[in-house]
């Protein structure tokens, strides 16, 4: 998965990645990784891959805060975000989320883990979310 084009600040992030223990210290690498690449030591394809390590590391350890990290699941949340914003999630929203998710690999899963997180957030907020029924089109 480490290719050897990687450079030495991007393995040394991999490194901490795999040692990290729990979600804080996922976060905290993140945040290293963002400010590297702000700082142009490692590229956008670099952080891009270290960032969706952290969340396939994210799900293994224990927690339920999410990570933000720069990934294709971080892309998809913001998404998700936008959507909720409203406090509806309507068919149509619904559609388009599941055609981004078929886009950036996004399985069923994150999806609904990922939604669990942020509607158990706005509910800590006292906000709430209507959800209109969705039945994924044919051949998903």
């Amino acid at each position: 998965m480490v290719g050897s084009r990687m450079s030495r600040r991007a393995r040394k992030h991999f490194k901490n990645i795999q040692r990290a223990a729990n979600k804080y210290g996922l976060q905290e690498i993140a945040s290293g990784i963002q400010t590297d690449l702000d700082k142009r030591l490692v590229t956008y394809d670099e952080a891009l891959m270290l960032g969706n390590l952290i969340q396939n590391r994210a799900d293994e350890v224990p927690g339920d805060n999410i990570v933000y990290a720069i990934s294709d699941r971080d892309a998809y949340r913001r998404t998700l975000e936008l959507y909720l914003r409203d406090a509806l999630l309507t068919r149509t929203e619904q559609l388009l989320l599941w055609e981004e998710r078929r886009r950036l690999g996004i399985s069923q899963q994150e999806h609904d883990n990922l939604l669990q997180q942020l509607l158990a957030q706005w509910k800590r907020q006292g906000r709430s979310v209507t959800i209109d029924r969705f039945d994924q089109p044919e051949g998903a």
